[in-house]
């Protein structure tokens, strides 16, 4: 994939079909290995660890907490960053193998006879995963507005992001599938599952790394052409700047919203299928594959009608369809096996717009940033979006373990059967697949009513940008 990034001229806002794989590809392994975590971390630390589900909570927390102060210093690290490369890709190169390591410590179980010495492991492992999650991940999302400024464009390539990322997901759900049919020792499982995703996810890190160079090295090119860089700015002003950005309030309340639901869902559905639907966990595997199989699929269906009725139509539309099978799971009784597959695919309908919407809106509020200060700092924008986003998921995750402690959560030693659950816990499972997660979409819906950026409105911003680099072809503008 070494040459892909080539076909497509560096002065041409299209981009090519392989480009837009190559690129797709960066997020593939971090869905695959964030997709196992969402599902089966907190499943992992109660039946299978021992750890207490408040506890295995606070782990979780501590982790998403940590992972949030990453991102801004990160952020503006690598808005700073001078490579040859780029300011993106060194971060990427750097930063996979150590992420991979990370991941997979998680998945082991250390010979300590102490819930306490087991909590402070994994809040260890957890903090330095996140780290190098985010080392990666974040500069791999900044790449987005560089690649290309054109409006449909932008939409198309997130589409080939989030096909790589919800196939992933699926991917990962495929391999626990056939991983959990074979043997029956759930922590040798786990680990097994563990490596192998550690292994999908620095192939694919570094097939997008290579296929998009040439491409990222271009832009590169071309913006220190036009504009400063974020260094000559202070963080305290870049923060007033950036939260001064009224568009950009919105679309971080947008993905909070949206983004809480989905991880709040999918952290708790095992548990769901399992303990309220009484069913196995290869059952809650085909579960989770309707729901990201069908919200593959719409990715590409929602990117054309993105195309003629605009961002915030499509999501009015995915998060309508979403709420109504949040409050069918929550009505929904064991034994009612069919329409649980019939929501969850009705669910993918909404989980689709959660992926593709947000993330195509950040690049236009970027653009008016430029606008207004005459620079570029992607870096920035994408941190601070993604740390008010895991904050508050960090707090929903701890929410949710306290609630099932509170509720009679039993947990499980490792290597013993599942116990069965007390109805106060049944309920809170189903409370927290249910109503939490459709108060988090009527949220969004809500910013997303008032989301200014339009079509119309984004080809303005951006011929005042082309008119003033036309005025002043040799300096940055002020």
């Amino acid at each position: 994939m070494t040459s892909t990034s080539s076909e497509t001229p560096a002065n041409s806002e299209k981009l090519s079909f392989s480009l837009k794989l190559a690129y797709g590809a960066g997020d593939l392994g971090t869905a695959i290995t964030a997709n196992i975590l969402i599902f089966f971390l907190l499943p992992f630390f109660t039946n299978v660890a021992g750890i207490p589900a408040g506890l295995a909570g606070t782990v979780l927390m501590i982790g998403k907490i940590s992972d949030a102060i990453n991102d801004p210093i990160i952020g503006v690290l690598s808005d700073r960053t001078r490579h040859r490369w780029g300011r993106r890709l060194p971060w990427m190169m750097y930063g996979a193998i150590p992420f991979g390591i990370f991941y997979l410590l998680q998945w082991i179980i250390p010979p300590l006879n102490n819930v306490g010495l087991l909590f402070g492991y994994y809040v260890l492992i957890g903090i330095l995963f996140n780290l190098g999650y985010t080392s990666i991940n974040l500069p791999y999302v900044a790449l987005t507005p560089e690649l290309t400024q054109d409006y449909n464009e932008r939409t198309s390539l997130n589409s080939f992001r989030f096909m790589f990322s919800i196939g992933g997901s699926i991917v990962s759900l495929l391999l626990a599938m056939v991983i959990f049919s074979v043997g029956d020792n759930p922590a040798q499982q786990y680990l097994i599952l563990g490596l192998v995703c550690t292994a999908i996810a620095i192939v694919s890190l570094y097939s997008c790394i290579f296929g998009i160079r040439d491409r990222v090295m271009q832009a590169e090119r071309r913006f220190n052409e036009r504009a400063d860089t974020s260094a000559s700015i202070p963080l305290a002003q870049q923060l007033r700047v950036a939260f001064s950005n009224r568009p950009f309030l919105y679309v971080i309340g947008i993905y909070l919203c949206s983004w809480l639901a989905v991880q709040v869902t999918a952290s708790i559905l095992q548990l769901y299928v399992v303990s309220h639907m009484g069913l196995p966990i290869q059952t809650f595997t085909t579960v989770a594959l309707a729901v990201q199989g069908t919200a593959l699929v719409m990715l590409f269906v929602w990117s054309k009608v993105s195309q003629r009725f605009g961002k915030k139509s499509v999501y009015f539309m995915g998060m309508g369809l979403w709420m109504i099978a949040q409050f069918g799971l929550l009505m929904l009784q064991p034994g009612q096996i069919t329409l649980m597959y019939i929501l969850s695919i009705l669910a993918g309908f909404g989980v689709s717009t959660a992926y593709l919407v947000p993330w195509s809106m950040l690049p236009d509020v970027i653009e008016l940033d430029e606008l207004n200060t005459g620079q570029r700092r992607e870096g920035i924008f994408y941190a601070f979006m993604v740390l008010l986003q895991k904050i508050g998921l960090a707090l929903g995750l701890f929410l949710v373990g306290i609630a099932l402690e509170a509720a009679g959560y039993i947990e499980t030693a490792a290597g013993q059967p599942l116990p069965q659950q007390p109805e106060s816990a049944i309920l809170a499972i189903r409370l927290a697949i249910g109503p939490l997660p459709m108060v988090c979409l009527i949220g969004g819906m809500i910013l997303a009513y008032f989301y200014p950026i339009t079509r119309e409105m984004h080809a303005e911003i951006l011929l005042k940008l082309r008119e003033r680099k036309q005025q002043s072809p040799d300096s940055p503008s002020v």
